[in-house]
């Protein structure tokens, strides 16, 4: 065995331990090296992935020159079903050219190729848009696919594609008056679009919470079956009798429901620049007018309900009604003194006038403001009109012609909602454009005539169809009841002879009213020569039509309708 000697041995192990000191210094250095490197990427991903959070939040929000956010346009909005979960109105995906002018190389090149795709850009302002150093701005929104590809083609730096939601309307024009419209952002302008704006999405947006699937189906109380229907018959017969304008709506007498609506001419939502057509709108809620005659059914109403009048009462027509210097016709006079239920079928306009004189203007006041006559109707629909009527206190003149619907101008669904309660036990139910039951119906309902005058309106309604100026609105199978309303239009501060407005309000089946239809149709020609134009000629076979296509629609079944089996206030009516 070799014995080193200290100094040696001191030398050895220095060398010994500098080698290994040097080995766990490498390893210490190459240990840093990859945690460096492994704390570089998880920097550059966490970066990565901030970024995407923040794009997602933002909606792809893009920035102005000034750096702050522009909020994304084209929000997404809840589908828009009817009643039976059809679909009325969705969002559809579409794109929207934008440039980034600070990125654009040459903006005259730029300019020139756009132009060959859009011709119809202003190409000296395109030109200083893009020598901008802005960040953003939209050239063209909703492009067509083929627009889209011929850009993509032309490869221009700095020009691109967002994609959006665009509001398509699978209908088109069936049910545009009352879905409305949106403009290019996808925000309602008009109808229920813009109520679901102001109800609660923009709230919803702006929380954050309007995602592409996160928003339910609006569902709305229209049956689409039965809205076509409307409209289709509405169609046909401006084109019948060479009508100016036509309206039709159908609601549940229940509910208050309004089932379905149409004013045509109309305009296709998809189209938001027929919206704004004054010649386009809706005449069922903006438009106020004389609706004539339907009017004595109120009249009659109220006078009953209030003891003015009994059924059984009499009132003389054998002469015109003298009043104020006016002297108050028949269109049709008997020349006799005739009973109530007479001066409803034979629409006499002297006899209602007696009817209201009898019972007074306070009380006809008073009943009118119950039927909803006085004030401006409100629904779901932004667009409603304001009803025109005489200044307080009304007089004798005045208290006359509006029992006959004369002098005092409300819409068309402003007599719908009060024609439901002469028919339905009495009771005022504001309309509705969203589903409700009777339960939740009779809770912001109003009662406003007895139900024993109801009845009697439902009984005088079915005589009217029966024996009076009604005739033309009998549907086989079913007891229609209604009152016809042929008013005069005033042109230049006058009354026309040869320009009317008619109108028909109906119910069925009487026997127990389910639905209430109301037609109104605009300055109607004779449908041959030699007849004439009056609500029974063309507004009743309007009603007729409607109910035959709509009644098995909303299940309600035919009977075998006999007139010796109608009931006996009818009857005795009749005698």
């Amino acid at each position: 065995m070799t014995i080193q000697p200290p100094a040696a041995a001191w030398r050895h192990a220095r060398t010994a331990l500098g080698s290994a000191a040097r080995h766990t210094n490498g390893e210490r250095q190459s240990r840093a090296r990859v945690l460096l490197i492994i704390a570089g990427f998880t920097l550059l991903y966490g970066a990565l992935a901030a970024r995407m959070t923040v794009l997602g939040v933002a909606s792809a929000d893009w920035q102005d020159g000034t750096g702050s956010f522009v909020q994304s346009a084209a929000m997404s909005r809840p589908d828009i079903v009817d009643r039976n979960g059809e679909i009325l109105a969705t969002d559809i995906k579409t794109a929207s050219l934008y440039a980034e002018p600070r990125r654009i190389v040459d903006p005259d090149e730029a300019t020139e190729k756009l132009a060959s795709v859009f011709p119809d850009l202003d190409r000296d302002r395109l030109r200083r848009q893009l020598s901008t150093r802005s960040a953003f701005l939209y050239l063209k929104r909703e492009v067509t696919p083929r627009q889209q590809q011929a850009i993509h083609q032309l490869g221009i730096p700095g020009i691109g594609f967002r994609v959006e939601n665009k509001r398509f309307y699978p209908g088109g024009a069936t049910a545009g008056h009352i879905l409305g419209a949106v403009n290019v952002d996808n925000q309602g302008i008009a109808g229920i679009e813009r109520y679901i704006d102001t109800s609660f999405l923009k709230d919803l947006q702006a929380a954050g919470f309007a995602s592409e699937r996160g928003l339910e189906p609006f569902r709305l109380s229209v049956d689409l079956r039965v809205q076509h229907a409307i409209r289709t018959e509405l169609v046909d017969a401006m084109a019948k009798y060479h009508a100016k304008a036509a309206v039709g709506i159908v609601m549940n007498v229940r509910t208050g429901e309004v089932v379905g609506m149409s004013s045509v001419p109309d305009y296709d939502s998809n189209d938001r620049s027929e919206v704004l057509d004054k010649d386009r709108m809706n005449r069922a809620t903006v438009g106020v007018f004389e609706m004539g005659s339907t009017f004595k059914g109120f009249t009659t109403a109220l006078a009953l309900d209030s003891g003015a009048a009994t059924i059984h009462d009499t009132f003389d027509a054998t002469s015109p009604l003298a009043i104020a210097g006016f002297r108050i016709h028949d269109f049709h006079g008997k020349h006799r003194w005739l009973s109530v239920p007479e001066v409803f079928i034979y629409s006499s306009n002297i006899g209602t006038g007696r009817m209201v004189l009898k019972a007074g203007t306070d009380l006809q006041h008073d009943y009118f403001e119950r039927f909803g006559f006085l004030s401006e109707l409100r629904t779901e629909l932004p667009e409603s009109g304001a009803p025109i009527v005489p200044k307080l206190p009304w007089s004798k003149i005045s208290s006359v012609t509006m029992a006959f619907g004369h002098g005092i101008s409300v819409s068309p669904l402003q007599t719908a909602a009060a024609g439901v309660s002469l028919i339905n036990g009495g009771v005022y139910i504001p309309p509705t454009f969203l589903p409700r039951s009777e339960e939740e119906a009779m809770k912001v309902a109003r009662r406003v005539l007895k139900p024993e005058t109801s009845d009697y309106l439902r009984h005088l309604f079915r005589l009217n169809v029966l024996k009076g100026s009604g005739r033309n609105a009998s549907v086989a199978g079913y007891r229609v009841g209604g009152k016809t309303g042929t008013a005069e239009k005033v042109v230049n501060g006058r009354y026309s002879n040869d320009k009317r407005r008619n109108a028909f309000l109906a119910g069925f089946p009487m026997d127990a009213p389910k639905y209430l239809v109301l037609v109104v149709i605009d300055e109607p020609e004779p449908e041959k020569p030699g007849i004439g134009a009056t609500a029974g000629l063309n507004a009743a076979p309007m009603v007729s039509g409607i109910i035959r296509r709509i009644a098995p629609m909303l299940g309600v079944e035919p009977l075998l309708v006999d007139p010796e089996e109608e009931p006996a206030m009818a009857l005795a009516f009749a005698r």
